[in-house]
């Protein structure tokens, strides 16, 4: 960890005749850049308060685990604005191989049942959202989607904002799931709707057999880490 090296933290309006039109953070009077040292412009007022209060917040010691909004931020301007088509590859690859396509085998009807009244009506959101269908698979053998489905759901992903790709790399990470991450894109799903139905199997699994220690903190962790993702998108499109 680093030592914190700053007093004062504030936010500044920065002018398109400046360079990037936004809203800088500033360390005692200086702006705030990337570890590429990019400047580290932010593209709404919502977003650029929520990471100050997180500059704000460090103490003695500056621990970047308590700033997830930062890291977002940070690797949308060093990492999205330079490697965008790849980036934006790896999370239209989700469109082939999204979680909620895959069912149980058919000897275990009753979590078929659950899945299906669980997530279909989230894919019919999307089939309805986007013109598009869905292969649903039942076990784990691999079925490819229909290629007007990953031509069109690409084509949603290429057109997001820097900052919102951003988001969405971690949120298809965290799910496994393209269509969970574009309800909340859409603003048509929120976290507290969502995180449950991608961790579905793992929940009914604890139903049946009781809840292992271990992996109930692991999906704590990474519900906190859904959430910020979510969050940032959220003031990133304010």
């Amino acid at each position: 960890m680093m030592k914190r090296f700053y007093e004062n933290v504030a936010v500044e309006q920065v002018s398109a005749e400046a360079g990037d039109e936004g809203f800088a953070i500033l360390l005692d009077g200086r702006p705030v850049k990337t570890p590429q040292r990019n400047p580290f412009v932010l593209p709404t007022i919502a977003l650029a308060e929520a990471i100050s209060e997180e500059w704000e917040q460090q103490q003695a010691d500056i621990d970047p685990a308590t700033m997830p909004l930062t890291a977002l931020a940070q690797g949308a301007l060093d990492q999205v604005v330079h490697e965008r088509e790849r980036i934006i590859s790896r999370i239209a690859a989700f469109a082939d191989s999204d979680m909620l396509y895959y069912r149980a085998d058919q000897t275990q009807q009753a979590l078929i049942d659950h899945q299906a009244g669980a997530w279909d009506p989230l894919l019919d959101w999307a089939q309805h959202r986007y013109d598009v269908s869905f292969n649903l698979i039942y076990g784990i053998k691999y079925a490819a989607q229909p290629e007007q489905t990953l031509a069109r759901l690409t084509a949603v992903v290429e057109a997001q904002a820097d900052f919102t790709v951003a988001a969405m790399l971690s949120l298809v990470g965290l799910t496994g799931s393209l269509i969970a991450t574009l309800g909340l894109v859409e603003q048509t799903h929120d976290t507290a709707a969502l995180w449950p139905l991608v961790n579905l199997e793992e929940l009914w699994q604890e139903q049946q057999w009781g809840a292992d220690e271990l992996a109930v903190q692991m999906r704590a962790i990474k519900q906190a880490e859904f959430e910020a993702a979510a969050d940032f998108l959220k003031r990133a499109c304010t």
